[in-house]
């Protein structure tokens, strides 16, 4: 079921925090919002799914409206957001039973359901313990379940592998592959370079509330940037700048030091910065990072 947003907008007094957001959401497909804190992708993410009033613009999921038909929209989306939000009174299964009650799945049908999901999360031998119990990524696997419930066609995962440790990270990408691979679409919102350039199949980059580029990622990084860049430190600005000007390409400062893009088939460069005496010097594959820093001058994680 496709998913569009048409002029998305977004103001909080006179400050637009989204301006003029428009994209396509494919079934089967992962989606990738990224962009740093502050570049409206929890805002954009809210409205997608209708918990926040656009300003101007709608989104339609099929045949719905999702601000005026939020109803039966919401019997098609599935939504994790950044906070767990069970229920610590009830037992890891009972917080899906009882969830299966919105969208009136009782009785055999939402424990059929609620054990299912609890096999396929992993979670089977915590079902009669209290969610205190689960440590930060099964808690996240148990949310992603009860966003399951009733078989949506499309999930909302907003900054889902926020402060998980590498391990449960990997998990929790398996299983949103899983999802996808069951022809569920997929809208993610991430900070995580990594987690947006492994899952996504086209990314929509933001800075404050605008879209800057789209594409998928190997396409981003290889029109943006090219296939490597070098990192330097302990040189002269000016130095580096002459070198980049020369050569055509692109270069930035980044933290301590510098970037430069490297160009395809062509070693120069790369031979004058070794020349050049530095306190360090490598050369790496370009990524999102890059992409995002060129685009808009600022670093994914501020």
């Amino acid at each position: 079921m496709e998913l569009v947003a048409q002029d998305l907008w977004k103001y909080y007094g006179e400050r637009a925090v989204v301006q003029g957001v428009n994209l396509s959401l494919q079934p089967g497909q992962v989606l990738g919002l990224l962009g740093p804190n502050g570049a409206g992708k929890t805002t954009t993410f809210g409205m997608l799914y209708g918990a926040v009033i656009p300003s101007r613009g709608f989104v339609q999921i099929g045949a719905y409206n999702v601000h005026r038909q939020g109803r039966q929209a919401r019997q098609i989306l599935g939504v994790v957001t950044q906070e767990d939000n069970l229920d610590p009174d009830f037992t890891v299964l009972e917080n899906l039973v009882f969830f299966a009650h919105h969208y009136r799945i009782t009785g055999r049908p939402a424990q059929r359901r609620a054990w299912e999901l609890l096999e396929q999360a992993g979670l089977t031998e915590y079902a009669h313990q209290r969610v205190e119990v689960l440590s930060g990524g099964l808690k996240r696997r148990l949310v992603l379940a009860r966003a399951l419930v009733h078989h949506p066609k499309i999930v909302f995962l907003d900054e889902p592998t926020t402060g998980l440790d590498p391990d449960a990270r990997q998990e929790f990408w398996r299983r949103i592959s899983l999802l996808k691979q069951a022809g569920c679409s997929v809208l993610l919102t991430t900070h995580y370079m990594d987690e947006a350039q492994r899952l996504s199949d086209r990314l929509l980059l933001l800075q404050k509330g605008v879209i800057v580029d789209q594409g998928a990622p190997a396409e981003l990084i290889q029109r943006i940037i090219g296939a490597e860049v070098a990192e330097l430190e302990g040189v002269e600005i000016d130095a580096v700048q002459s070198l980049a000007e020369q050569a055509g390409v692109w270069w930035r400062r980044l933290g301590q030091g510098f970037v430069v893009s490297l160009p395809a088939q062509d070693s120069a460069l790369w031979q004058a910065l070794q020349a050049m005496n530095s306190t360090r010097l490598s050369r790496r594959q370009a990524n999102l990072e890059d992409v995002f820093l060129r685009l808009t001058g600022q670093e994914l994680v501020d």
